[in-house]
């Protein structure tokens, strides 16, 4: 009888991609908090593969722990994958594959409940009627800014930044410009291609980041960038939290250089700084980019399937490295 491969999965997953994994592998489950360095290299010498996800430390120095890997494949669970060194892993002859596609739509709406939730103030309207703080209907109050119409900047056209186009485009009828570092091939969103993210950022009511994390990216968001915004401007951020200059951020927001931001993702996540959390003009979320359960399990799918054709020998679909 063939032996099966040994798998770890690093958080638990929905029930149909586990059952499936159970039906090829023999499967090993772990807690629900990120693994640590020292777990992620013990992790590399006692299976055949990894199913991890985000926040799990596959960081160079885990790597470099060990002299001999067991493990063959990190079949990561997410379309991101900045926690893993992807050249370290290359280096000791592991593949790393990926989740694209499934997170989409779901990350698209989520920018745009931030973008409305920021713009019309509606969880800062929730905590006052929930306090018993509210009055009663009144000419001025609350005012916030309208999407409808609005310009709306979007950095990063890849999947997910054009599927935010298309719902602020159609959906709200706004201008959209964007910044991208190549030229898109095939959008069929009516957008404007601008220079530089400083560019965007000067015309936008509204700049949305869509951009994948690398250290490229990093701190692409820094206090120069946030000081060619106009005063009145909104920063969603629904990709990385390292993207954005956390304390930058929230220096413009205490300056009144920004009118306010929406974030579902933060720099040394999960911590979020207290000032962030005081602040009225600021909506945050855990997270919750692709919190559906129907994506979480087309995600949970696909990084079995990834694990499954790599096993059989054969290239998988979202094959990273």
């Amino acid at each position: 009888m063939e032996t099966r491969p040994d798998i770890l999965i690093s958080r638990q997953l929905p029930d149909a991609g586990l059952a499936r994994a159970q039906e090829h592998f023999v499967i090993h489950g772990r807690g629900e908090q990120p693994m640590s360095r020292a777990e992620a290299s013990a992790s590399l010498a006692d299976y055949d593969g990894v199913l991890p996800t985000l926040g799990d430390a596959y960081d160079a120095a885990a790597f470099q722990a060990i002299s001999d890997s067991r493990c063959r494949i990190l079949a990561n669970f997410g379309v991101g994958y900045n926690h893993i060194d992807v050249a370290a892993a290359s280096e000791h002859g592991i593949s790393v594959t990926n989740t694209p596609g499934a997170v989409t739509d779901a990350t698209a709406d989520i920018a745009l409940a931030l973008l409305l939730m920021t713009a019309r103030r509606t969880a800062e309207g929730d905590r006052l009627v929930r306090s018993g703080g509210w009055e009663g209907w009144q000419p001025t109050q609350m005012l916030g800014q309208q999407v409808t119409g609005s310009t709306v900047g979007i950095i990063g056209m890849g999947r997910i930044g054009q599927a935010i186009a298309h719902r602020c485009a159609y959906g709200f009828n706004t201008r959209v410009v964007y910044f991208n570092r190549s030229h898109l091939k095939g959008c069929t969103v009516p957008a404007t291609r601008l220079g530089t993210v400083g560019e965007v950022c000067a015309i936008s009511d509204f700049v949305v980041i869509a951009l994948a994390s690398n250290p490229a990216t990093h701190h692409m968001i820094n206090a120069e960038v946030l000081s060619s915004m106009r005063s009145d401007g909104i920063l969603i951020n629904v990709s990385r939290g390292e993207i954005v200059d956390e304390s930058a951020l929230i220096a413009a927001l205490l300056q009144g250089g920004i009118a306010g931001a929406g974030l579902d993702v933060y720099e040394f996540e999960p911590h979020v700084p207290d000032a962030l959390k005081t602040l009225e003009n600021v909506v945050l979320l855990p997270h919750l980019g692709t919190s559906v359960l129907r994506v979480r399990e087309e995600m949970g799918q696909m990084a079995v399937t990834n694990l499954i054709e790599f096993f059989a020998g054969r290239t998988p679909p979202n094959i990273v490295c």
